[in-house]
Protein backbone atom coordinates (compact mmCIF):
# COMPACT_ATOMS: atom_id res chain seq x y z
CA UNK A 1 0.00 0.00 0.00
CA UNK A 2 1.33 3.44 -0.93
CA UNK A 3 1.99 5.81 1.96
CA UNK A 4 -0.51 8.38 0.68
CA UNK A 5 -3.18 5.67 0.41
CA UNK A 6 -2.42 4.55 3.97
CA UNK A 7 -2.64 8.12 5.25
CA UNK A 8 -6.02 8.55 3.54
CA UNK A 9 -7.21 5.26 5.04
CA UNK A 10 -6.24 6.43 8.53
CA UNK A 11 -7.71 9.89 7.98
CA UNK A 12 -11.06 8.28 7.15
CA UNK A 13 -11.26 6.75 10.63
CA UNK A 14 -12.66 3.38 11.60
CA UNK A 15 -15.39 2.09 9.31
CA UNK A 16 -17.17 -1.16 8.47
CA UNK A 17 -14.01 -2.29 6.65
CA UNK A 18 -11.26 -0.49 8.61
CA UNK A 19 -10.20 -1.32 12.18
CA UNK A 20 -7.43 0.34 14.23
CA UNK A 21 -5.55 -1.49 17.00
CA UNK A 22 -2.80 -0.41 19.36
CA UNK A 23 0.71 -1.53 18.52
CA UNK A 24 1.08 -3.91 21.49
CA UNK A 25 -1.93 -6.13 20.67
CA UNK A 26 -1.25 -9.80 21.46
CA UNK A 27 -1.79 -12.73 19.08
CA UNK A 28 -5.10 -13.75 20.64
CA UNK A 29 -6.58 -10.24 20.25
CA UNK A 30 -5.14 -10.01 16.75
CA UNK A 31 -6.78 -13.24 15.60
CA UNK A 32 -10.10 -12.15 17.10
CA UNK A 33 -9.92 -8.88 15.15
CA UNK A 34 -9.08 -10.68 11.89
CA UNK A 35 -12.01 -13.10 12.32
CA UNK A 36 -14.27 -10.17 13.12
CA UNK A 37 -13.41 -8.30 9.91
CA UNK A 38 -13.62 -11.49 7.87
CA UNK A 39 -17.12 -12.12 9.25
CA UNK A 40 -18.08 -8.70 7.88
CA UNK A 41 -16.99 -7.63 4.42
CA UNK A 42 -13.26 -7.98 5.00
CA UNK A 43 -11.06 -4.89 4.98
CA UNK A 44 -7.91 -3.56 6.60
CA UNK A 45 -6.65 -4.07 10.14
CA UNK A 46 -4.02 -1.48 11.07
CA UNK A 47 -1.75 -2.19 14.02
CA UNK A 48 -0.06 0.81 15.60
CA UNK A 49 -2.97 3.21 15.14
CA UNK A 50 -5.13 4.36 18.08
CA UNK A 51 -8.92 4.55 17.89
CA UNK A 52 -8.74 8.30 17.27
CA UNK A 53 -6.39 7.81 14.30
CA UNK A 54 -3.22 8.80 16.14
CA UNK A 55 -0.27 6.80 14.74
CA UNK A 56 1.71 5.50 17.74
CA UNK A 57 3.54 2.67 16.00
CA UNK A 58 3.43 -1.12 16.22
CA UNK A 59 5.67 -3.17 18.49
CA UNK A 60 8.13 -5.58 16.86
CA UNK A 61 6.54 -9.03 16.98
CA UNK A 62 9.57 -11.19 16.15
CA UNK A 63 12.56 -10.00 18.12
CA UNK A 64 13.78 -6.71 16.68
CA UNK A 65 11.48 -6.82 13.65
CA UNK A 66 8.11 -7.99 12.35
CA UNK A 67 8.10 -10.78 9.78
CA UNK A 68 4.90 -10.53 7.65
CA UNK A 69 5.17 -14.18 6.56
CA UNK A 70 5.35 -15.46 10.14
CA UNK A 71 2.43 -13.23 11.13
CA UNK A 72 0.37 -14.55 8.20
CA UNK A 73 1.08 -18.09 9.41
CA UNK A 74 -0.05 -17.28 12.96
CA UNK A 75 -3.35 -15.91 11.65
CA UNK A 76 -3.94 -18.82 9.26
CA UNK A 77 -3.14 -21.41 11.95
CA UNK A 78 -5.37 -19.81 14.57
CA UNK A 79 -8.49 -19.18 12.47
CA UNK A 80 -10.99 -21.84 11.43
CA UNK A 81 -11.43 -22.03 8.50
CA UNK A 82 -8.02 -20.49 7.87
CA UNK A 83 -8.03 -16.84 6.83
CA UNK A 84 -5.29 -16.06 4.31
CA UNK A 85 -4.23 -12.44 4.78
CA UNK A 86 -1.86 -10.07 3.03
CA UNK A 87 0.49 -8.22 5.39
CA UNK A 88 3.00 -5.43 4.96
CA UNK A 89 4.89 -3.15 7.34
CA UNK A 90 4.75 0.54 6.43
CA UNK A 91 6.74 3.44 7.83
CA UNK A 92 4.85 6.64 8.63
CA UNK A 93 7.04 9.44 9.97
CA UNK A 94 9.42 6.99 11.58
CA UNK A 95 6.69 4.82 13.13
CA UNK A 96 5.78 1.35 11.86
CA UNK A 97 2.21 0.47 10.97
CA UNK A 98 1.39 -3.16 10.26
CA UNK A 99 -1.21 -3.27 7.47
CA UNK A 100 -3.23 -6.50 7.37
CA UNK A 101 -5.56 -6.98 4.41
CA UNK A 102 -8.39 -9.33 5.47
CA UNK A 103 -10.60 -11.08 2.89
CA UNK A 104 -14.35 -11.44 3.39
CA UNK A 105 -15.25 -14.95 4.52
CA UNK A 106 -17.46 -17.22 2.45
CA UNK A 107 -18.52 -19.03 5.64
CA UNK A 108 -18.48 -18.29 9.35
CA UNK A 109 -14.94 -17.78 10.67
CA UNK A 110 -13.94 -18.54 14.25
CA UNK A 111 -10.70 -18.88 16.15
CA UNK A 112 -9.02 -22.24 16.64
CA UNK A 113 -10.02 -22.19 20.31
CA UNK A 114 -13.71 -21.67 19.51
CA UNK A 115 -14.32 -17.92 19.74
CA UNK A 116 -16.59 -16.19 17.24
CA UNK A 117 -16.77 -12.42 16.73
CA UNK A 118 -18.51 -10.37 14.09
CA UNK A 119 -18.28 -6.88 12.67
CA UNK A 120 -20.99 -4.63 13.97
CA UNK A 121 -22.11 -1.07 13.33
CA UNK A 122 -24.49 0.34 15.89
CA UNK A 123 -27.54 2.35 14.89
CA UNK A 124 -25.50 5.55 15.10
CA UNK A 125 -22.92 4.27 12.61
CA UNK A 126 -20.07 3.47 15.01
CA UNK A 127 -18.16 0.30 14.00
CA UNK A 128 -16.83 -2.36 16.36
CA UNK A 129 -16.44 -6.08 17.02
CA UNK A 130 -18.84 -8.01 19.23
CA UNK A 131 -19.12 -11.69 20.25
CA UNK A 132 -21.35 -13.88 18.12
CA UNK A 133 -24.12 -15.70 19.93
CA UNK A 134 -25.10 -19.19 18.74
CA UNK A 135 -28.08 -18.02 16.66
CA UNK A 136 -25.91 -15.34 15.07
CA UNK A 137 -23.48 -17.96 13.76
CA UNK A 138 -26.21 -19.46 11.60
CA UNK A 139 -27.53 -15.99 10.76
CA UNK A 140 -24.07 -15.03 9.53
CA UNK A 141 -23.99 -18.13 7.37
CA UNK A 142 -27.21 -16.93 5.79
CA UNK A 143 -25.78 -13.45 5.26
CA UNK A 144 -22.88 -14.77 3.18
CA UNK A 145 -25.09 -17.13 1.22
CA UNK A 146 -23.84 -20.23 2.98
CA UNK A 147 -27.18 -20.68 4.67
CA UNK A 148 -30.61 -19.12 4.43
CA UNK A 149 -32.58 -20.01 7.56
CA UNK A 150 -35.80 -20.05 5.57
CA UNK A 151 -34.29 -22.86 3.44
CA UNK A 152 -33.05 -24.95 6.39
CA UNK A 153 -34.83 -28.34 6.73
CA UNK A 154 -36.65 -28.85 10.03
CA UNK A 155 -36.32 -32.25 11.63
CA UNK A 156 -39.55 -34.10 12.30
CA UNK A 157 -41.61 -31.65 10.18
CA UNK A 158 -43.60 -33.19 7.32
CA UNK A 159 -45.86 -32.14 4.47
CA UNK A 160 -48.82 -32.85 6.74
CA UNK A 161 -47.75 -29.83 8.82
CA UNK A 162 -48.61 -27.50 5.91
CA UNK A 163 -52.10 -26.12 5.37
CA UNK A 164 -53.86 -26.28 1.97
CA UNK A 165 -55.64 -23.07 2.98
CA UNK A 166 -52.36 -21.19 3.03
CA UNK A 167 -51.35 -22.45 -0.41
CA UNK A 168 -54.76 -21.27 -1.66
CA UNK A 169 -54.13 -17.91 0.00
CA UNK A 170 -50.87 -17.53 -1.93
CA UNK A 171 -52.55 -18.40 -5.23
CA UNK A 172 -55.20 -15.73 -4.63
CA UNK A 173 -52.62 -13.08 -3.74
CA UNK A 174 -50.38 -13.95 -6.68
CA UNK A 175 -53.32 -13.69 -9.07
CA UNK A 176 -54.11 -10.14 -7.92
CA UNK A 177 -50.76 -8.33 -7.91
CA UNK A 178 -48.00 -10.93 -7.97
CA UNK A 179 -46.66 -13.78 -10.06
CA UNK A 180 -49.76 -15.19 -11.73
CA UNK A 181 -47.86 -18.32 -12.78
CA UNK A 182 -48.09 -19.54 -9.20
CA UNK A 183 -51.88 -19.86 -9.51
CA UNK A 184 -51.69 -22.97 -11.66
CA UNK A 185 -49.10 -24.88 -9.60
CA UNK A 186 -49.70 -27.72 -7.15
CA UNK A 187 -48.72 -27.28 -3.51
CA UNK A 188 -45.52 -29.23 -4.06
CA UNK A 189 -44.64 -27.26 -7.20
CA UNK A 190 -45.20 -23.98 -5.35
CA UNK A 191 -42.56 -25.02 -2.83
CA UNK A 192 -40.20 -25.86 -5.67
CA UNK A 193 -40.91 -22.56 -7.43
CA UNK A 194 -40.16 -20.66 -4.21
CA UNK A 195 -36.96 -22.68 -3.68
CA UNK A 196 -38.36 -24.08 -0.44
CA UNK A 197 -38.30 -27.70 -1.57
CA UNK A 198 -35.40 -29.80 -0.31
CA UNK A 199 -36.40 -33.40 -0.90
CA UNK A 200 -39.52 -35.50 -0.52
CA UNK A 201 -40.52 -35.61 3.12
CA UNK A 202 -38.29 -32.66 4.16
CA UNK A 203 -39.93 -29.36 5.13
CA UNK A 204 -37.93 -26.12 5.36
CA UNK A 205 -38.36 -23.41 7.97
CA UNK A 206 -39.57 -21.01 5.26
CA UNK A 207 -42.19 -23.46 4.02
CA UNK A 208 -43.49 -23.89 7.55
CA UNK A 209 -43.50 -20.13 8.25
CA UNK A 210 -45.42 -19.43 5.05
CA UNK A 211 -47.79 -22.40 4.92
CA UNK A 212 -47.65 -24.19 8.27
CA UNK A 213 -50.54 -24.89 10.58
CA UNK A 214 -50.64 -23.06 13.90
CA UNK A 215 -49.93 -26.29 15.77
CA UNK A 216 -46.90 -27.07 13.62
CA UNK A 217 -45.54 -23.53 14.01
CA UNK A 218 -45.87 -23.75 17.78
CA UNK A 219 -44.00 -27.05 17.77
CA UNK A 220 -41.24 -26.37 15.24
CA UNK A 221 -40.74 -22.55 15.32
CA UNK A 222 -41.78 -21.62 18.87
CA UNK A 223 -40.00 -18.24 18.64
CA UNK A 224 -42.47 -17.05 15.99
CA UNK A 225 -45.22 -14.78 17.32
CA UNK A 226 -47.25 -11.95 15.83
CA UNK A 227 -48.79 -9.38 18.15
CA UNK A 228 -51.13 -6.42 17.69
CA UNK A 229 -51.93 -3.84 20.35
CA UNK A 230 -54.09 -0.74 20.45
CA UNK A 231 -53.49 1.60 23.38
CA UNK A 232 -55.31 4.68 24.62
CA UNK A 233 -53.04 6.12 27.26
CA UNK A 234 -52.70 3.34 29.83
CA UNK A 235 -55.84 1.58 28.59
CA UNK A 236 -55.33 -1.49 26.40
CA UNK A 237 -58.14 -1.56 23.84
CA UNK A 238 -56.86 -4.51 21.83
CA UNK A 239 -54.16 -7.07 22.50
CA UNK A 240 -53.84 -10.16 20.31
CA UNK A 241 -50.91 -12.56 20.14
CA UNK A 242 -51.01 -15.28 17.51
CA UNK A 243 -48.73 -17.82 15.91
CA UNK A 244 -50.14 -17.90 12.39
CA UNK A 245 -48.34 -18.37 9.04
CA UNK A 246 -46.90 -15.25 7.50
CA UNK A 247 -49.32 -14.63 4.63
CA UNK A 248 -52.26 -14.83 7.00
CA UNK A 249 -50.40 -12.67 9.52
CA UNK A 250 -49.94 -10.06 6.81
CA UNK A 251 -53.66 -10.03 6.05
CA UNK A 252 -54.68 -9.98 9.72
CA UNK A 253 -52.38 -7.10 10.61
CA UNK A 254 -53.41 -5.10 7.53
CA UNK A 255 -57.07 -5.52 8.49
CA UNK A 256 -56.46 -4.53 12.11
CA UNK A 257 -54.54 -1.40 11.08
CA UNK A 258 -57.06 -0.53 8.35
CA UNK A 259 -59.89 -0.46 10.91
CA UNK A 260 -57.90 2.14 12.86
CA UNK A 261 -56.68 4.27 9.97
CA UNK A 262 -59.19 7.09 9.44
CA UNK A 263 -58.84 9.47 6.49
CA UNK A 264 -58.98 13.19 6.00
CA UNK A 265 -59.82 14.54 2.55
CA UNK A 266 -58.76 17.50 0.47
CA UNK A 267 -60.43 18.74 -2.69
CA UNK A 268 -58.47 19.68 -5.79
CA UNK A 269 -60.87 20.91 -8.43
CA UNK A 270 -63.26 18.06 -9.07
CA UNK A 271 -61.03 15.52 -7.36
CA UNK A 272 -60.94 14.40 -3.75
CA UNK A 273 -57.58 13.25 -2.43
CA UNK A 274 -57.61 11.03 0.70
CA UNK A 275 -55.08 11.69 3.47
CA UNK A 276 -55.12 8.57 5.67
CA UNK A 277 -53.55 8.62 9.10
CA UNK A 278 -50.94 6.19 7.77
CA UNK A 279 -50.24 5.76 4.05
CA UNK A 280 -51.43 2.36 2.80
CA UNK A 281 -48.12 1.68 1.06
CA UNK A 282 -46.20 2.53 4.23
CA UNK A 283 -48.36 0.18 6.31
CA UNK A 284 -47.95 -2.70 3.86
CA UNK A 285 -44.20 -2.32 3.44
CA UNK A 286 -43.43 -1.85 7.14
CA UNK A 287 -45.49 -4.85 8.22
CA UNK A 288 -44.09 -7.01 5.43
CA UNK A 289 -40.51 -5.95 6.25
CA UNK A 290 -41.03 -6.86 9.90
CA UNK A 291 -42.31 -10.33 8.99
CA UNK A 292 -39.77 -10.99 6.25
CA UNK A 293 -36.63 -9.63 7.90
CA UNK A 294 -37.09 -10.62 11.53
CA UNK A 295 -34.61 -13.02 13.11
CA UNK A 296 -36.67 -16.17 13.64
CA UNK A 297 -34.04 -17.74 15.88
CA UNK A 298 -34.66 -15.05 18.50
CA UNK A 299 -37.62 -15.13 20.88
CA UNK A 300 -40.06 -12.24 20.78
CA UNK A 301 -42.96 -10.97 18.72
CA UNK A 302 -43.32 -9.13 15.47
CA UNK A 303 -45.33 -6.32 17.08
CA UNK A 304 -47.63 -3.66 15.66
CA UNK A 305 -48.71 -1.10 18.22
CA UNK A 306 -51.08 1.81 17.63
CA UNK A 307 -51.66 4.59 20.12
CA UNK A 308 -52.83 8.19 19.92
CA UNK A 309 -49.48 9.48 18.70
CA UNK A 310 -48.11 6.84 16.31
CA UNK A 311 -48.08 3.38 14.82
CA UNK A 312 -44.98 1.41 15.81
CA UNK A 313 -43.80 -1.73 14.00
CA UNK A 314 -40.97 -3.71 15.59
CA UNK A 315 -39.32 -7.08 15.18
CA UNK A 316 -36.52 -9.07 16.84
CA UNK A 317 -33.14 -8.87 15.15
CA UNK A 318 -31.30 -5.63 14.44
CA UNK A 319 -30.70 -4.05 11.06
CA UNK A 320 -28.95 -6.42 8.63
CA UNK A 321 -25.17 -6.27 8.46
CA UNK A 322 -23.92 -3.10 6.80
CA UNK A 323 -27.23 -1.26 7.21
CA UNK A 324 -27.37 1.74 9.55
CA UNK A 325 -29.74 4.62 10.17
CA UNK A 326 -27.35 6.70 8.08
CA UNK A 327 -27.62 4.61 4.90
CA UNK A 328 -31.11 3.13 5.21
CA UNK A 329 -32.29 4.81 1.99
CA UNK A 330 -29.23 4.17 -0.14
CA UNK A 331 -27.66 0.83 0.84
CA UNK A 332 -28.31 -2.20 -1.40
CA UNK A 333 -31.02 -4.59 -0.14
CA UNK A 334 -29.82 -7.24 2.32
CA UNK A 335 -32.73 -9.62 3.09
CA UNK A 336 -32.25 -11.70 6.23
CA UNK A 337 -34.52 -14.48 4.92
CA UNK A 338 -34.15 -14.37 1.12
CA UNK A 339 -36.58 -17.18 0.33
CA UNK A 340 -39.35 -15.60 2.40
CA UNK A 341 -38.58 -12.19 0.87
CA UNK A 342 -38.92 -13.69 -2.61
CA UNK A 343 -42.23 -15.35 -1.68
CA UNK A 344 -43.65 -12.01 -0.49
CA UNK A 345 -42.57 -10.32 -3.72
CA UNK A 346 -44.15 -13.03 -5.87
CA UNK A 347 -47.31 -12.81 -3.79
CA UNK A 348 -47.46 -9.10 -4.67
CA UNK A 349 -47.16 -8.03 -1.05
CA UNK A 350 -44.00 -5.91 -1.29
CA UNK A 351 -42.09 -3.80 -3.76
CA UNK A 352 -40.41 -6.12 -6.28
CA UNK A 353 -37.43 -3.77 -6.67
CA UNK A 354 -36.50 -4.32 -3.00
CA UNK A 355 -36.73 -0.58 -2.30
CA UNK A 356 -39.65 -0.87 0.10
CA UNK A 357 -38.20 1.49 2.71
CA UNK A 358 -37.91 4.24 0.10
CA UNK A 359 -41.58 3.72 -0.78
CA UNK A 360 -42.51 4.01 2.90
CA UNK A 361 -40.84 7.43 3.06
CA UNK A 362 -42.25 8.53 -0.30
CA UNK A 363 -45.84 7.48 0.42
CA UNK A 364 -45.90 9.27 3.78
CA UNK A 365 -44.40 12.50 2.47
CA UNK A 366 -46.74 12.63 -0.53
CA UNK A 367 -49.79 12.93 1.75
CA UNK A 368 -48.25 15.57 4.00
CA UNK A 369 -47.33 13.13 6.75
CA UNK A 370 -43.97 12.92 8.56
CA UNK A 371 -41.35 10.47 7.35
CA UNK A 372 -40.94 7.27 9.41
CA UNK A 373 -38.66 7.39 12.43
CA UNK A 374 -36.22 4.52 13.05
CA UNK A 375 -34.45 6.23 15.95
CA UNK A 376 -35.61 3.69 18.56
CA UNK A 377 -33.94 0.78 16.75
CA UNK A 378 -31.16 -1.07 18.55
CA UNK A 379 -28.66 -3.78 17.71
CA UNK A 380 -31.25 -6.38 18.71
CA UNK A 381 -34.46 -4.95 17.23
CA UNK A 382 -35.72 -2.76 14.41
CA UNK A 383 -38.36 -0.22 15.42
CA UNK A 384 -40.18 1.93 12.85
CA UNK A 385 -42.65 4.64 13.93
CA UNK A 386 -45.21 6.50 11.84
CA UNK A 387 -46.37 9.56 13.73
CA UNK A 388 -50.06 10.32 13.40
CA UNK A 389 -50.34 14.07 13.94
CA UNK A 390 -52.36 16.32 11.61
CA UNK A 391 -51.36 16.18 7.96
CA UNK A 392 -49.86 19.22 6.28
CA UNK A 393 -52.93 19.67 4.12
CA UNK A 394 -51.56 22.63 2.17
CA UNK A 395 -48.37 20.83 1.20
CA UNK A 396 -50.26 17.62 0.40
CA UNK A 397 -52.62 19.58 -1.86
CA UNK A 398 -49.69 21.30 -3.57
CA UNK A 399 -47.99 17.94 -4.22
CA UNK A 400 -51.19 16.29 -5.47
CA UNK A 401 -52.05 19.23 -7.75
CA UNK A 402 -48.52 19.30 -9.16
CA UNK A 403 -48.62 15.57 -9.86
CA UNK A 404 -51.96 15.95 -11.66
CA UNK A 405 -50.23 18.43 -13.96
CA UNK A 406 -47.53 15.86 -14.68
CA UNK A 407 -44.86 17.16 -12.32
CA UNK A 408 -43.08 14.30 -10.56
CA UNK A 409 -41.31 14.41 -7.20
CA UNK A 410 -38.46 12.14 -6.18
CA UNK A 411 -37.99 11.08 -2.58
CA UNK A 412 -35.18 13.63 -2.24
CA UNK A 413 -37.46 16.38 -3.59
CA UNK A 414 -40.11 15.60 -0.99
CA UNK A 415 -37.60 15.36 1.86
CA UNK A 416 -36.31 18.81 0.92
CA UNK A 417 -39.79 20.33 0.61
CA UNK A 418 -40.89 18.97 3.99
CA UNK A 419 -37.71 20.27 5.61
CA UNK A 420 -38.07 23.81 4.28
CA UNK A 421 -41.76 23.71 5.08
CA UNK A 422 -41.08 23.01 8.76
CA UNK A 423 -37.71 24.72 9.25
CA UNK A 424 -38.12 27.49 6.62
CA UNK A 425 -34.72 26.70 5.07
CA UNK A 426 -32.32 23.90 4.29
CA UNK A 427 -28.54 23.84 3.87
CA UNK A 428 -26.56 21.53 1.61
CA UNK A 429 -25.13 19.72 4.65
CA UNK A 430 -28.60 19.12 6.08
CA UNK A 431 -29.90 17.92 2.70
CA UNK A 432 -27.01 15.46 2.41
CA UNK A 433 -27.91 14.11 5.85
CA UNK A 434 -31.58 13.72 4.94
CA UNK A 435 -30.93 12.21 1.50
CA UNK A 436 -28.07 10.03 2.83
CA UNK A 437 -25.84 11.07 -0.07
CA UNK A 438 -22.76 13.25 -0.58
CA UNK A 439 -23.03 17.02 -0.35
CA UNK A 440 -22.31 17.24 -4.06
CA UNK A 441 -25.32 15.06 -4.86
CA UNK A 442 -27.47 16.97 -2.38
CA UNK A 443 -26.46 20.31 -3.90
CA UNK A 444 -27.42 19.03 -7.35
CA UNK A 445 -30.90 18.07 -6.12
CA UNK A 446 -31.43 21.42 -4.41
CA UNK A 447 -30.27 23.36 -7.47
CA UNK A 448 -32.64 21.26 -9.56
CA UNK A 449 -35.52 22.39 -7.34
CA UNK A 450 -34.37 25.98 -7.84
CA UNK A 451 -34.44 25.52 -11.62
CA UNK A 452 -37.98 24.13 -11.35
CA UNK A 453 -39.07 27.24 -9.45
CA UNK A 454 -39.78 25.41 -6.20
CA UNK A 455 -36.89 26.76 -4.11
CA UNK A 456 -34.83 29.92 -4.00
CA UNK A 457 -31.19 30.07 -2.90
CA UNK A 458 -29.59 32.64 -0.61
CA UNK A 459 -25.94 33.17 0.22
CA UNK A 460 -22.90 31.50 -1.26
CA UNK A 461 -20.46 28.71 -0.52
CA UNK A 462 -20.91 27.01 2.84
CA UNK A 463 -23.35 29.71 3.92
CA UNK A 464 -25.78 29.02 1.10
CA UNK A 465 -29.30 28.02 2.14
CA UNK A 466 -32.52 27.31 0.26
CA UNK A 467 -36.12 28.25 1.04
CA UNK A 468 -39.48 27.93 -0.68
CA UNK A 469 -39.97 30.18 -3.70
CA UNK A 470 -42.51 33.02 -3.63
CA UNK A 471 -44.73 31.22 -6.16
CA UNK A 472 -44.87 28.13 -3.96
CA UNK A 473 -45.87 30.18 -0.92
CA UNK A 474 -48.64 31.75 -2.99
CA UNK A 475 -49.91 28.33 -4.09
CA UNK A 476 -49.84 27.23 -0.46
CA UNK A 477 -51.99 30.26 0.39
CA UNK A 478 -49.26 31.72 2.60
CA UNK A 479 -47.69 34.67 0.74
CA UNK A 480 -46.76 36.44 3.98
CA UNK A 481 -44.58 33.52 5.02
CA UNK A 482 -42.30 34.25 2.08
CA UNK A 483 -41.70 37.77 3.38
CA UNK A 484 -41.02 36.45 6.88
CA UNK A 485 -38.61 33.84 5.55
CA UNK A 486 -36.73 36.33 3.37
CA UNK A 487 -36.38 38.74 6.25
CA UNK A 488 -35.56 36.15 8.87
CA UNK A 489 -31.96 35.53 7.82
CA UNK A 490 -30.83 39.13 8.17
CA UNK A 491 -32.61 39.61 11.48
CA UNK A 492 -31.26 36.35 12.91
CA UNK A 493 -27.71 37.08 11.80
CA UNK A 494 -27.88 40.58 13.21
CA UNK A 495 -29.08 39.35 16.58
CA UNK A 496 -26.41 36.63 16.69
CA UNK A 497 -23.64 39.17 16.04
CA UNK A 498 -24.95 41.64 18.61
CA UNK A 499 -25.36 38.88 21.19
CA UNK A 500 -21.78 37.74 20.54
CA UNK A 501 -20.46 41.30 21.04
CA UNK A 502 -22.50 41.66 24.24
CA UNK A 503 -20.96 38.45 25.58
CA UNK A 504 -17.38 38.80 24.36
CA UNK A 505 -16.95 42.57 23.93
CA UNK A 506 -15.89 42.42 20.28
CA UNK A 507 -16.14 40.47 17.04
CA UNK A 508 -13.97 40.14 13.95
CA UNK A 509 -15.02 39.46 10.39
CA UNK A 510 -13.67 35.91 10.65
CA UNK A 511 -15.65 35.30 13.85
CA UNK A 512 -18.82 36.71 12.29
CA UNK A 513 -18.41 34.48 9.24
CA UNK A 514 -17.97 31.40 11.42
CA UNK A 515 -20.82 32.37 13.75
CA UNK A 516 -23.37 32.98 10.98
CA UNK A 517 -21.98 30.39 8.54
CA UNK A 518 -21.27 33.07 5.92
CA UNK A 519 -18.56 33.63 3.38
CA UNK A 520 -15.99 36.26 4.31
CA UNK A 521 -17.44 38.92 1.97
CA UNK A 522 -20.97 38.28 3.27
CA UNK A 523 -19.78 38.70 6.85
CA UNK A 524 -18.00 41.91 5.89
CA UNK A 525 -21.18 43.34 4.36
CA UNK A 526 -23.18 42.39 7.45
CA UNK A 527 -20.74 44.13 9.80
CA UNK A 528 -20.56 47.22 7.59
CA UNK A 529 -24.35 47.46 7.59
CA UNK A 530 -24.50 47.22 11.38
CA UNK A 531 -21.80 49.88 11.57
CA UNK A 532 -23.73 52.16 9.18
CA UNK A 533 -26.86 51.72 11.31
CA UNK A 534 -24.91 52.72 14.42
CA UNK A 535 -25.31 49.34 16.08
CA UNK A 536 -21.56 48.62 16.03
CA UNK A 537 -18.37 50.68 15.95
CA UNK A 538 -15.23 49.58 14.17
CA UNK A 539 -11.81 49.75 15.74
CA UNK A 540 -8.49 49.04 14.04
CA UNK A 541 -7.86 48.86 10.32
CA UNK A 542 -7.97 46.24 7.60
CA UNK A 543 -7.10 42.77 8.91
CA UNK A 544 -6.70 44.08 12.43
CA UNK A 545 -10.20 45.59 12.45
CA UNK A 546 -12.81 44.44 14.93
CA UNK A 547 -16.24 45.65 15.98
CA UNK A 548 -17.60 46.65 19.38
CA UNK A 549 -20.81 47.97 20.84
CA UNK A 550 -21.18 51.78 20.57
CA UNK A 551 -20.95 52.23 24.33
CA UNK A 552 -17.45 50.71 24.25
CA UNK A 553 -16.21 52.77 21.33
CA UNK A 554 -13.90 55.72 21.43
Amino acid sequence: MERDDLRRLIAGGETWTVEFKRGSINDSELVDAVACLSNGSGGHLLLGVEDDGDVTGAAERHGSTTDPVRLQAVIANRTDPSVVTKIEVADLNGKEVIVIEVPAATSVVGTSDGRFTRRSIDVHGKPGCVPMRPHEVTARAGAVGAQDYSRVPLSDASFDDLSPIEFARLRTMAGDDGDAALRTLSDEDILKALDLWVAPGEITAGALLLFGTEEALARHVPTHEVAFQELAGLEVRANTITRVPLLRAMEDLAAAIGARNPEEEIEIGLFRVPLPRFAAVAVRELVANALVHREYRLPGSTLVEIDQSAMTVSNPGGLPEGVTLGNLLTTPPRPRNPAIADAFKRAGLVDRTSRGINRVFLSQLQIGRPAPDYGRSTQSSVVARLRSGPADRELAAFIAESRQRGQQFSLEDLLALHEVRSERRISTARAAELFQVSQQEARSTLNGLVERGLLEARGEGKGRTYHLAAAVYRRLGEPMHYVRTRGFDNLQQEQMVLAYVASHGRITRREAAELCQLESEQASRLLKRLRAEGKLWMEGERRAAYYVAPSNGV
